[in-house]
C-alpha cells in the first residue's frame, strides 16, 4: 500500500505579512487548528500581538522586513530555537502598485520586485536549506495574485512578480522532488486590496462578471492555504486561482 502521509503535515510554520488582511487570517486559522506559528511584518500590529498573549508559546511574532535577508535569517533562527524546525513556509508578503507602468519609476520596480520576487526567494532557499538538512519534509505555500493569470492597468510589476512566484513554484515542486510540497494560491481582488487602482467602476464589473457575485474574502483562501499546509495531499506545483470563477 503507498504511504499517503509520505509529506506530513506542517507542524511549524513561518507566516511572512502576518500582521493584518489574509496573513493574519492565515496565522489565526492556524493557531486554531494547534500549530506553532511564526509569523514576522514590517509592523507587529495590535491584533498579531493580542494572538501572541493568547496563544503564549505558540506564536512567534517580529518585527522584520521580508527585504532585509540578514533580519530574516536571524528570525527563523530564532523560530527555531523557540517553536522547533520550520517545516511550513507561506510566502505572503507583498507590496502592491498603484502606477501605471510608463508612470512608474525605476526605483519603484526595484522595490516592488526585491518585496514580491526577490526576498520569497532567498527566504525560502535559507529555510529549504535548513529543513533539508535537518532530513524533514514540508510544505510551502505562495500567496500570489489573479493578477499573474489576467491583464489589469496599473499593476504591471505586481502582475509580474506574481507570474514569477507561479513559475517558480512550478520548478521548486519538480526540484524538490516530492520531499516538499510547494503550491501557489492566487486569490482574485480582495474588497479592501488595490480597489484604488482599479476604482469601484472596474470592481463593479469584476462583481458583474463574477459566478459566485462578489469580491474574493480572505476567509475563502485561507482554508485553501490550511489544506496546503495540514491535509494528506498529493497537490504539488500547481497554482489554485480563488477568484468566484471571474477570470474564466
Amino acid at each position: 500500500m503507498s504511504d499517503l502521509t509520505a509529506v506530513p503535515p506542517s507542524s511549524v510554520v513561518l507566516v511572512s505579512g502576518g500582521s493584518r488582511g489574509l496573513g493574519l487570517a492565515i496565522v489565526t486559522e492556524l493557531l486554531a487548528s494547534g500549530v506553532k506559528v511564526a509569523a514576522f511584518a514590517r509592523t507587529v500590529t495590535a491584533e498579531l500581538t493580542a494572538l501572541a498573549t493568547k496563544y503564549p508559546g505558540q506564536l512567534h511574532v517580529g518585527s522584520v522586513d521580508v527585504t532585509d535577508a540578514n533580519a530574516t535569517q536571524a528570525f527563523v533562527k530564532e523560530v527555531e530555537a523557540e517553536l522547533g524546525p520550520i517545516d511550513g513556509l507561506v510566502n505572503n508578503a507583498a507590496v502592491g502598485q498603484d502606477s501605471l507602468h510608463v508612470h512608474t519609476s525605476a526605483e519603484q520596480l526595484a522595490a516592488i520586485i526585491e518585496t514580491n520576487l526577490t526576498s520569497p526567494l532567498l527566504l525560502t532557499r535559507f529555510v529549504l536549506r535548513r529543513m533539508l538538512a535537518k532530513g524533514l519534509k514540508g510544505r510551502i505555500v505562495n500567496v500570489t495574485s489573479i493578477c499573474a493569470q489576467r491583464g489589469y492597468p496599473g499593476l504591471v510589476a505586481y502582475s509580474a512578480t506574481k507570474g514569477g512566484m507561479d513559475a517558480a513554484t512550478r520548478s521548486m515542486a519538480r526540484e524538490l522532488g516530492g520531499r516538499v510540497l510547494v503550491n501557489s494560491v492566487a486569490p482574485g481582488f480582495f474588497a479592501s486590496e488595490m480597489s484604488a487602482v482599479l476604482g469601484q467602476t472596474q470592481l463593479d464589473q469584476i462583481v458583474r462578471r463574477t459566478p459566485t457575485g462578489h469580491l474574493t474574502e480572505p476567509e475563502e483562501v485561507v482554508p485553501v492555504v490550511r489544506m496546503l499546509l495540514l491535509e494528506n495531499t498529493n497537490v504539488n506545483g500547481q497554482v489554485l486561482v480563488i477568484d468566484g470563477a471571474a477570470s474564466i
